[in-house]
């Protein structure tokens, strides 16, 4: 039998110790070791180490799979529903960009917040709160008699949603069996959200063509309250102090929240200026968006030299500056940045190919989208199966080499080819480096960080995934219109000038991709196997 090669990624620590020693030059990538126990009324969390039965941990996965699935799910339910929303609603013109816009924002900056509290809540109670509310928002939004209300309460999906992700994260990290068990349940998060988006796709069309779009959010706040009944007696109990006490001295003490504030600060402008430049880029010369830009800035900056003097003064530090330094942790945001910006961007300019320049109907361009929701299904799921036998760096490679193929058929495509000619392909090679990064991803940083914290290791690998939706689909959206409109059409809503702009999109996501395989080269070159059982 072939000899394998594990690579142990050292563990990190958010506090820094009194003193530390210089250790030999490691053979392998590590990252900085800052060994101070994480502790709530001076005592040390403990991580549990029960070890749940298949069947308790087939059904913790289901659970938590279902909620972040129709999460997901109402996200594409506003995709192919926005039209008939905004007529029934009377949404005006410039807020159209808003019901999807506004889950990203909301969601993208409170992610560090949400994992820090549930670190130290617990995360079963913060996931099961974030549960209840997603269920009650989504139901909500089907009540919405306003544009204004729907997009109120699509913020507080995105906020209900930062909740669920890094608790889940935590969740399986924590309860499940080291190996595949873990694995599976990585994958199975991966394409939770895929799957959902897609699935919101192809049945929002249903009930947009049939019964309407209010009982698509009916549908998902129901499913949401019944997997909320079923986490209070699967999800497994949080060990940290259950004490009302220690809790709140924990919230208070253990948790950076001036770091969190200032990256949730920078993150919420930042993704507001996108927002708005994705609807208009001549909005960049308001003065309101300049100024916000201007405080993104000084917020990064600020986060940066608060980290250091966290760490300079021995305190909890959110994510200590010396953490980027490994190349394995850092390409491996950068890498699902990009990754999750493409396939995000694919969805949606292969559905307006489909539907602006083919002629389909919504319904019709979901249903050509659906492979690709197939296709991530199996992806996810045989990666967390096989992933402790696969090579890390040459897995991602191959997936991202055939992920950049998916932009570069639908930028050769020609509008009169058949869907199965080259459209087909598209779509089965489109999730394939996401999917598959997601799982690596979450299993590379879980590592890197403690068992106690968990939640912010998702909360931290979720923010580089939010960012890279903002800017994928800002750029973009840019890229799009910018060449639709200096094509020398004169009608710029015609299918000849429209698919100037989107093949303009493919190429540059083609690009993205080869840039994904650059980094994977440069940054997981001496990762070996991942996802072992540990003795």
């Amino acid at each position: 039998m072939a000899t394998q090669t594990v690579t142990e990624l050292q563990i990190f620590e958010p506090r820094v110790a009194a003193s530390s020693q210089k250790s030999p030059e490691p053979e392998a990538e590590t990252l900085p070791t800052l060994p101070t126990p994480l502790t709530v009324d001076n005592t040390a969390i403990e991580t549990s180490e029960t070890t749940l039965s298949k069947t308790r941990t087939a059904i913790v996965i289901s659970q938590l799979l279902g909620v972040s699935l129709f999460s997901s799910f109402c996200n594409g339910v506003i995709v192919v529903g926005l039209p008939a929303m905004a007529t029934t609603l009377h949404l005006q013109e410039g807020l159209l960009v808003w019901p999807t816009s506004v889950f990203y924002l909301t969601a993208g900056s409170s992610l560090l917040i949400a994992g820090s509290i549930a670190d130290v809540v617990g995360p079963k109670r913060v996931n099961l709160f974030g549960s209840l509310l997603g269920a009650a928002v989504a139901l909500a939004c089907g009540l919405a008699q306003t544009g204004g209300e729907l997009i109120a309460f699509r913020a507080l999906q995105g906020v209900s949603n930062a909740i669920i992700v890094p608790s889940s994260i935590s969740i399986i990290s924590t309860s499940l069996e080291d190996g595949r068990p873990r694995n599976i349940g990585f994958g199975c998060l991966g394409f939770s959200a895929p799957v959902g988006f897609s699935l919101g796709l192809v049945l929002g069309g249903v009930f947009v063509d049939s019964t309407g779009w209010r009982p698509a959010f009916y549908l998902a706040g129901a499913a949401g309250f019944a997997l909320f009944l079923i986490g209070i007696w699967a999800l497994p109990h949080d060990t940290v102090p259950s004490t009302r006490l220690s809790i709140w001295k924990g919230l208070a003490s253990e948790i950076d929240w001036v770091g969190a504030i200032l990256a949730s600060v920078g993150l919420a402008t930042l993704s507001y200026v996108f927002a708005t430049l994705s609807a208009d880029i001549h909005n960049i010369r308001r003065a309101s968006n300049i100024t916000l830009l201007v405080v993104s800035a000084a917020s990064v900056l600020g986060f940066v030299g608060w980290m250091r003097h966290q760490v300079n003064h021995n305190r909890t530090a959110l994510i200590p500056n010396s953490l980027w330094r490994s190349s394995v942790f850092t390409s491996s945001c950068i890498m699902v940045l990009l990754a999750t910006a493409v396939t995000n961007c694919m969805e949606l300019f292969s559905s307006l190919f489909f539907q602006e320049v083919q002629g389909n109907s919504a319904l019709g361009a979901s249903l050509r989208i659906l492979p690709s929701l197939i296709a991530g299904a199996i992806t996810n799921i045989s990666t967390g199966v096989f992933v402790n036998r696969m090579p890390v760096m040459w897995t991602v490679l191959v997936s991202s080499g055939a992920s950049a193929v998916a932009p570069l058929l639908m930028a050769l495509i020609r509008p009169e080819w058949p869907y199965w000619y080259d459209a087909f392909f598209a779509q089965i090679f489109a999730p394939l480096s996401c999917d598959i990064l997601f799982t690596i991803g979450l299993l590379v940083v879980s590592d890197v960080f403690p068992k106690h914290t968990q939640a912010l290791s998702g909360a931290v690998f979720n923010t580089c995934a939010q960012l890279g939706t903002a800017i994928g689909l800002t750029v973009t959206s840019v890229i799009a219109a910018s060449v639709t409109d200096a094509s020398h059409y004169a009608n710029k809503a015609s299918p000849d000038a429209l698919v100037l702009g989107y093949r303009a999109v493919f190429w540059t996501m083609f690009a993205w991709m080869l840039f994904v395989c650059v980094v994977c080269m440069l940054g997981l070159r001496r990762v070996g196997v991942i996802g072992v059982k540990r003795d």
